[in-house]
């Protein structure tokens, strides 16, 4: 889309340098040419009255001197160096079509290419940006990749640092209830003892004799 309006602009452009031609060539003539109108032939008078008799023809499109005028006719001078009688309104101040087509048709063609490299270089433009995206866009993918992967080990060992917390945790009742235990039956042992002992039967010492 956005080729097409440069496309737009660009024949825009064209037309816009073709009629800058154009005044220009108003501009760049002297004030004595003229060109022949665009009609096939245009007849040509010995003198400047319609009473004069026809001399001949000047050929459409054709650039002539304008020696002088006299009422509705201009006295000109034609490519052969022929001075005649003709018609002003038969005169016009700008080259003719038939002139300025192949200078209009250059135009075209050099406009014409100058817009298919710039629509060359655009569509390699896009192509490289649209290149770019896709690179970054699987760089994206391979890092979101990668982020769950981290984000599913990370959850692994938060399960695993639970588990042994729970096991460490009932190692050390384990070992309480075991100290426990141990103590109770120490104590329990030194008492036993304490009730026991005192109701043993003593052994008399033996005296020595001496007969």
């Amino acid at each position: 889309m956005h080729v097409n309006r440069v496309r737009f602009r660009y024949y825009a452009a064209a037309a816009g340098v073709l009629l800058s031609v154009a005044s220009m060539g108003v501009d760049a003539q002297s004030g004595n040419q003229a060109w022949v109108t665009d009609e096939l032939s245009t007849y040509v008078r010995s003198g400047p009255t319609d009473g004069y008799r026809i001399i001949g023809t000047l050929n459409a499109g054709e650039q002539v001197d304008v020696l002088e005028t006299s009422g509705n006719y201009s006295r000109v001078r034609n490519s052969e160096g022929n001075a005649v009688w003709v018609l002003s309104d038969e005169l016009q101040p700008t080259p003719s079509a038939i002139e300025q087509l192949p200078a209009l048709e250059e135009q075209v063609e050099e406009l014409t290419a100058e817009l298919d490299g710039i629509n060359e270089a655009w569509e390699q433009r896009v192509s490289s940006m649209t290149e770019t995206l896709e690179v970054r866009e699987r760089r994206i993918v391979e890092l979101e990749a990668s982020n769950q992967e981290l984000d599913s080990q990370a959850e692994q060992s938060r399960q695993q640092v639970r588990a042994l917390q729970a096991r460490l945790e009932t190692q050390e009742e384990d070992l309480l209830m075991r100290y426990f235990m141990y103590g109770g039956g120490v104590a329990g042992a030194g008492l036993l003892v304490g009730l026991i002992v005192p109701h043993l039967p003593r052994r008399r010492k033996k005296r020595d004799r001496w007969f």
